[in-house]
């Protein structure tokens, strides 16, 4: 078989340019210097402002400043999707926002069966005080 004939198997297309670049788009968002400028300096940003209530105890309470770090690392995520990864419901034919759903969900019943699961082990333990501790072998 001849170099030309393989060229026009299917599965080989290539663009106008012989070089494997199609005229259509698959409707995604493929990014612009300005796209990931905003995206880098929102990352930096969110990066931030954790650190700097961390650092400079800015929030007495320690429950109060890790939830908003985790809240901050959660738009952060989201920011990196949109920006870096170019998640939208129309690239590659929504199938990657049904993966991200898929994957949250996933998340969401892990994380509450563990948590779930640790609550009710710590419940329904036994008390054990030093006296019981000493009679351990």
């Amino acid at each position: 078989m001849s170099s030309h004939a393989t060229a026009h198997q299917p599965g080989h297309d290539h663009g106008p340019d012989g070089h494997g670049h199609d005229d259509h788009h698959d409707g995604g968002y493929h990014g612009t210097y300005g796209g990931y400028l905003t995206g880098f300096i929102l990352s930096v940003i969110l990066t931030a402002i954790p650190f700097w209530l961390v650092m400079g105890d800015v929030i007495a309470d320690p429950r109060v400043t890790a939830m908003t770090v985790m809240g901050l690392g959660a738009i952060q995520v989201v920011v990196h999707m949109v920006y870096f990864l170019h998640m939208n419901s129309r690239s590659e034919g929504g199938w990657t926002m049904l993966a991200l759903i898929f994957t949250i969900v996933l998340v969401v019943i892990t994380l509450s069966g563990s948590l779930w699961v640790m609550y009710h082990l710590n419940a329904n333990m036994m008390p054990m005080n030093a006296h019981d501790m000493s009679n351990m072998p």
